[in-house]
Order: C-alpha cells, then sequence, then structure tokens
C-alpha cells in the first residue's frame, strides 16, 4: 500500500499493548516520543488543537538547530503534560494515523508516557487525589461533609490554600457536591422505571457516572423523566464505581483494570439481557466504547458492553428514527448555545444532541465544535489555568455571540467552565437533557 492510499482510509486504532513490559521501556518510549515529534514537526498541522503542540514547535524553533535533535529532553515531558488525551489529533488532523506507514498515534504514545511516567511514582499526591472521583464523591457527599466542602470550595481564603499547598488554581470555580446524591434518591423512588413500556420494545439502565451522582443529581432525574415520559423501561445499573476516565488520564493503568473488574460484570449482564446501557458524560461513554475494548481487546464481556453502551441522545436519535420518540413538546427554549465536548466529537455519532434539540419549535441553535480548554481535572490545576482559558477564549466568545437564554454542552465541567469564561451573562446554564426535560414540560 501507498503512502497517499494509507492516508486516504479511515483511522484504525490498534489495541494499547500496556501489558507488555517493554511499554514501560523508558528508553524505548524516548525512542518513540522522538520518531513521532520529528513527523509532527515535519507536519504542523495540529498547531492549533491544544498547546502539546505549540510547546513542541516553540520548542523546536528556538533550539539551536531548529530541529528536533537539539531540543533538550525534559522538553519531551513538557508535551506530555500539555496532552489530556482529548484524542482531536487522531480523530480529526493527523494524516498519519494507522494505517499509514507512519504508523502515529499521538494521543496513546501521550498515554504510554504517562504511564511511564505514574510508574515511576513521579505522580503528584494532587494529580492522584483529583483523579479519584468516586472515593471523593463519597466522602463530600456525606451531609454534615458536603456543607464544609463546598463552603471551603467558595472562600477565598482557603482558595488561596488550596492554591499553594495543593495546586489547585484558586480562581477555578468547582461544582458543588450534593447529600442527595443520584443513585440514593432515584433508588429511593422506584417511579421512575416504567415496568411495560407498550410504545418502544427497548429497554434502557442508566450508569450513573461519579459526576452526575455526586455533583449534579439533577441531570440523572432529567434523564430518568425523559425515559419515563417516552415510555421506555428504565432501571439503574445494580453496582458501579467510576469508568477509569481519570485513572486513564493519569497514566494509573492497574486502577483502570481494578475498575474494570468491579464494572464490567454488571455491565455485561445487561447488555446480554438486552439493555441499551446510557450514560450522560460522553468520557465516561468513550471509556467503554472505546478505551477499554482497546485495553483488552480480547474480552468479550467488554464487547458486550461496548456494543450496548449509547450517548443519551444517540438512543433518543434512534427512537425518533423508529418513530418511538414523543415530540409532545410544551415549552420553547429560545436561543440555546450548544457546545460539543471533544469526548463526544470523537466518538464519531454525528450532532445527535443537537438533532434532538432542533425537534423542540421555536428553537435556535448555536452550535460550537472545538476544545472548550478545561479538559478533565486538565483545568483545575495551577499551572494550567491560564491555559485553560485561553484555549477557551474562542469558544466563550462564539458561545456569547447569540446572546443565548442558555448555554449548554454534553459535558457538564464544560459547560460550567464556558460560563467562568463568559463572565457576566443572563443566560442559564442547563445540561442538553434538562433543555429536553424543561421543553416537554415536566
Amino acid at each position: 500500500m501507498s503512502t497517499r492510499e494509507g492516508s486516504l482510509e479511515a483511522p484504525q486504532r490498534h489495541p494499547l499493548d500496556w501489558q507488555n513490559p517493554e511499554f514501560y521501556n523508558e528508553p524505548a518510549l524516548m525512542n518513540e516520543l522522538h520518531r513521532v515529534y520529528d513527523i509532527c514537526h515535519g507536519c504542523r498541522r495540529c498547531f492549533n488543537l491544544c498547546n502539546a503542540f505549540p510547546t513542541l514547535f516553540d520548542a523546536i524553533d528556538e533550539s539551536p538547530s531548529n530541529e528536533l535533535d537539539t531540543v533538550e529532553k525534559k522538553v519531551y515531558w513538557k508535551v506530555v503534560d500539555q496532552c489530556y488525551l482529548c484524542d482531536m489529533c487522531f480523530m480529526t488532523k493527523c494524516p498519519y494515523v494507522p494505517p499509514h506507514q507512519f504508523n502515529v498515534d499521538f494521543p496513546h504514545l501521550m498515554l504510554r508516557a504517562k504511564a511511564v511516567k505514574f510508574k515511576k511514582g513521579e505522580t503528584s499526591f494532587r494529580d492522584k487525589l483529583l483523579s479519584s472521583t468516586d472515593a471523593m464523591g463519597k466522602l463530600a457527599s456525606i451531609p454534615v461533609i458536603t456543607q464544609t466542602v463546598n463552603a471551603v470550595n467558595k472562600t477565598p481564603a482557603t482558595r488561596k490554600i488550596m492554591d499553594s499547598v495543593l495546586g489547585i488554581h484558586q480562581e477555578r470555580k468547582l461544582p458543588e457536591y450534593s447529600s442527595s446524591t443520584f443513585r440514593k434518591h432515584a433508588e429511593a423512588n422506584e417511579s421512575f422505571a416504567v415496568k411495560n413500556g407498550e410504545r418502544t420494545p427497548g429497554k434502557v439502565a442508566v450508569y450513573a457516572t461519579c459526576y452526575i451522582n455526586y455533583n449534579e443529581p439533577g441531570i440523572g432525574h432529567d434523564l430518568l423523566a425523559i425515559l419515563a415520559h417516552n415510555e421506555i423501561p428504565a432501571r439503574l445499573v445494580e453496582k458501579e464505581t467510576c469508568c477509569g476516565m481519570p485513572k486513564l488520564e493519569l497514566g494509573d493503568l492497574e486502577a483502570v483494570a481494578r475498575l474494570k473488574e468491579t464494572n464490567i460484570p454488571q455491565l455485561a449482564r445487561l447488555a446480554r439481557e438486552g439493555y441499551a446501557i446510557l450514560t450522560a458524560i460522553p468520557s465516561c461513554t468513550l471509556m467503554y466504547k472505546q478505551e477499554l475494548p482497546l485495553m483488552f481487546p480480547d474480552d468479550a464481556d467488554v464487547k458486550a458492553v461496548a456494543d450496548a453502551m449509547y450517548d443519551p441522545f444517540e438512543y433518543l436519535m434512534l427512537r425518533h428514527k423508529d418513530g418511538l420518540l414523543k415530540t409532545d413538546f410544551k415549552q420553547k427554549l429560545g436561543k440555546v448555545s450548544y457546545h460539543v465536548p471533544c469526548h463526544l466529537r470523537v466518538q464519531n455519532l454525528g450532532l445527535k444532541t443537537r438533532e434532538t434539540l432542533q425537534l423542540v419549535p421555536d428553537t435556535e441553535i448555536t452550535t460550537v465544535e472545538r476544545c472548550s480548554g478545561h479538559d478533565g481535572t486538565w483545568g483545575v490545576k495551577s499551572e494550567f489555568f491560564a491555559d485553560s482559558m485561553k484555549i477557551g477564549k474562542p469558544v466563550f466568545k462564539q458561545m456569547a455571540a447569540p446572546q443565548p437564554d442558555y448555554v449548554s454542552s454534553d459535558c457538564a465541567i464544560a459547560g460550567r467552565h464556558i460560563m467562568q469564561g463568559m463572565g457576566d451573562t443572563s443566560a442559564q446554564k442547563q445540561h442538553p437533557l434538562t433543555l429536553i426535560r424543561i421543553a416537554y414540560g415536566l
């Protein structure tokens, strides 16, 4: 196959060979970083995606030879730290991804480097803490502790201490925790589950996610209300823990494997019973659809879960295609500025959220397909906060331009980040699921 022919084929992801000892061989890693960085230097098509590429290109341009061979190796690691594994370079920009003979998978190379760094014990306490979303949520959702944590996160004096001691930027607006967690409230209120739906042959299991459970449980309840309104039988996943995406981004692949051992048996059973599994956080959906299958390519249960996993709006639009989605919307939404997060874009679903919102009469959707800059825990960290706001600046401007009634993103933390970047605005931040519930008048 010629180079040109290879570049015209669809991108292919190779399984992540993370259980091979050679994966953690640092000299071999450095050789591969050099090979790929040199290819990127000769192309530079990704210069405007994130800070990883400008960090690399600026270092090369400022080196004695203006080539990679005179760039200090410490810069290689700076590039790794600037990558937050959004996958957009692989999916939308790079002409050298497999099956091209150059075999460039920049995000998975960055993941390998992060795994080597973690294996060497060079990961900070702060980063380990921020990636322990389930453990932090369980602690912070205890009623008395919830009030304290939320108060501390809003107090300037304590935020300065968190900045200097933990490296969590004092200006980053943090999500509140809820003592009325989604799972606890939903399990106590069985009325959400329509046991014998007649309109649709489908049935749904909802995987709550850490963020929905502990931070914004209302989004989960909105999803259940929408399913019930459409007479779709629904239930919660019986037992769950974190999907593993925060640990993946940290490079702690052994922790990802441990979380997988808790989650996959529960989810695989539901998949084989014919349930569609829905998550309201794109990163969690992506974890089960792509990252776990690449880490465990021979695991039949992982494949079954991947096949059964749906983004909520992907599922709703499939119902609409079958003539089974109710469109009895009672309330218009006006102007909605809608942001498509990176981890949703790379799933190649199309703009299903926008298509659903457009079903609502008298609703005008402005769509922004660009990285918001928050990117998981990356934009929370003191050393990256300014960069996160810089990356998000074009998004903030585009979202504000129509003077919207609502600002919305499938990624709840991206939505909060965008609102912070927009500053004073009369617009309300609402998740797309919340907007559909409002439109239904539920």
